[in-house]
This record gives structure tokens, C-alpha cells and sequence, in this order.
């Protein structure tokens, strides 16, 4: 019972952190605030995905969740690379 209540309104403020991050992405004003705002937003969406997930209760939310966090953790590295370095390849 409890979950029935609780998880659409922790749906609904993991959806409100997305378009929040999803802002910060569009009007940042340093590269270094969007590659966070764009980290910030993968986390949201891989949060939001696990909870969808248990709401209907199918595991396939939580395969594409963990295939989220992977690509996004990778993507976060090479972008961090490029700023520091200015080449992704050594």
C-alpha cells in the first residue's frame, strides 16, 4: 500500500530533477557545468527507469537502467578527458 502512494510521487520528483538537469544542460554556462548537468541526468534517468520498473514490475527497466549508467559513466570519463586534455586518444 505503501509503495502505491509513495512511488508516483517519487516518480513525479525524479521527472521534475529531469527537466531541471535537462535545463541546466541547455543554458549552462561553462562547458564543465553542462558535462554535470548531463552526469546529473543520466543518474535521474537510470533512478527513474528503476522505479518505473518496480511500479510495473518487470526486470527489463532495470537491464536498460544498468545499460544507462554504463554508457553515461563512460561518457562522462571521455568528456572530462577532452576538457583536461583536449584529445580523447593518446
Amino acid at each position: 500500500m505503501i509503495t502505491s502512494i509513495i512511488l508516483p510521487w517519487t516518480i513525479g520528483a525524479f521527472a521534475l530533477a529531469l527537466l531541471l538537469a535537462g535545463y541546466r544542460l541547455m543554458i549552462g554556462p561553462s562547458l564543465a557545468d553542462r558535462i554535470l548537468a548531463l552526469d546529473t541526468l543520466y543518474i535521474n534517468v537510470c533512478a527513474l527507469l528503476i522505479l518505473v520498473g518496480i511500479f510495473f514490475g518487470t526486470p527489463h527497466y532495470f537491464e536498460a537502467a544498468l545499460l544507462i549508467s554504463m554508457l553515461g559513466f563512460v561518457g562522462t570519463v571521455v568528456l572530462s578527458k577532452f576538457i583536461l586534455r583536449g584529445d580523447i586518444a593518446e
